[in-house]
């Protein structure tokens, strides 16, 4: 889907604003001249993932198109680097070391399953991001995440502690379900 020009600019441009940030506290001004193409100028959603030596640092991002790519990557890059909870704030010795991963998202659309082996027959491990709600619960994997859990039984019950649900939510009936892919840009 992007070109190898925009695969470029979306990786400067994630780093760019960590490293712009760390100067400022706010995020580069980018003239909408320097963005290829157009498909960054258009909304959509990502997700940002830092890694140093392999280990998750931080990993941030939007399920909905809600702003215009450019920004959406510039703003979670920030927000992966400073804001993810489970992380103290990212140092600015690490950023050399940080390995930036970007996850542009499709249109995340309902699955319908009749049953817990319904469910299990339709996901595709490594190809479909799933997204969980059940009432003001949610949660979300990113398809990366089939390669650390490969059974799809141990993915779902994963995503359900992840959504603070039981376990196996993901057997009873009422979980909403709804499926995406990425194009990974690393």
């Amino acid at each position: 889907m992007f070109t190898l020009e925009e695969k470029k600019f979306i990786l400067t441009l994630a780093r760019l604003a960590i490293a712009h940030y760390f100067e400022s506290g706010k995020l580069p001004k980018i003239s909408l001249t320097e963005v290829p193409g157009k498909t960054l100028l258009k909304d959509g959603a990502c997700f940002v993932t830092l890694t140093i030596a392999g280990a998750l640092r931080g990993c941030v991002g939007h399920l909905e198109a809600i702003q215009p790519l450019y920004l959406d990557i510039m703003k979670n890059a920030v927000a992966a680097a400073f804001e993810d909870t489970r992380f103290f704030p990212l140092q600015s010795e690490e950023l050399a070391q940080t390995d930036i991963e970007v996850s542009i998202l499709s249109e995340s659309k309902p699955l319908s399953f009749l049953s817990p082996e319904d469910l299990l027959a339709k996901l595709q491990p490594g190809q479909d991001g799933v997204i969980i709600r059940r009432g003001n619960f949610s949660a979300t994997y990113l398809p990366q995440v089939w390669e650390e859990l490969p059974a799809k039984k141990d993915f779902l019950t994963s995503l359900c502690l992840k959504a603070g649900l039981a376990v196996d939510s993901w057997t009873k009936p009422g979980l909403e379900v709804s499926t995406y892919q990425v194009e990974v840009i690393k």
